[in-house]
């Protein structure tokens, strides 16, 4: 069934095409947040695991709502480990230990990985693939990673 809905095909395309390499982030990005969920170690345990959790929680919120978006644009959105690898601009391998700080360290590198992702794609969308809807979408999503971002900052020393 077509889609009509004042897009062009390829200009869906695109957008879903940018879309799942977010939705590949945001997979491997609450991959290694659960790990720090299940992994943290120190005198601060049960506070950051349960800090963990709830990030991780809102992330697969996130993770949902980008594979509906791309379904809504008549794409399919990836779904194997395999293809979110290949997608991602992430990487699953962390440099940290099992301390919270260290693995808070580590996630806030990758959100601001992915806010800027993100930022790089608000206008695109918009102007050059007509699409203010997904435009809007991924704003409304870079606000909840910067949000996530400030979060995990604020358990670090100030610079």
């Amino acid at each position: 069934m077509t889609h009509n809905i004042g897009i062009q095909p390829e200009h869906r395309a695109n957008v879903a095409k940018e879309l799942s390499k977010l939705l590949a982030d945001e997979f491997v990005l609450y991959t290694k947040t659960r790990k720090a969920h299940w992994n943290v170690e120190g005198a601060d345990f049960y506070a950051q695991h349960k800090f963990f959790e709830n990030q991780y929680e809102q992330l697969d919120d996130v993770m949902d709502e980008v594979a509906d978006r791309i379904r809504e644009l008549g794409h399919y959105a990836p779904s194997t480990l395999k293809e979110f690898l290949e997608l991602t601009h992430l990487t699953e391998k962390t440099k940290s230990d099992n301390t919270s700080l260290s693995l808070i360290t580590d996630l806030l590198a990758d959100h601001e990985s992915i806010i800027m992702f993100i930022r790089s794609n608000v206008n695109r969308f918009g102007n050059e693939w007509n699409d203010a809807g997904s435009s809007d979408f991924i704003t409304g999503l870079m606000e909840n990673h910067e949000k996530m971002a400030w979060m995990l900052r604020a358990h670090l020393s100030p610079k």
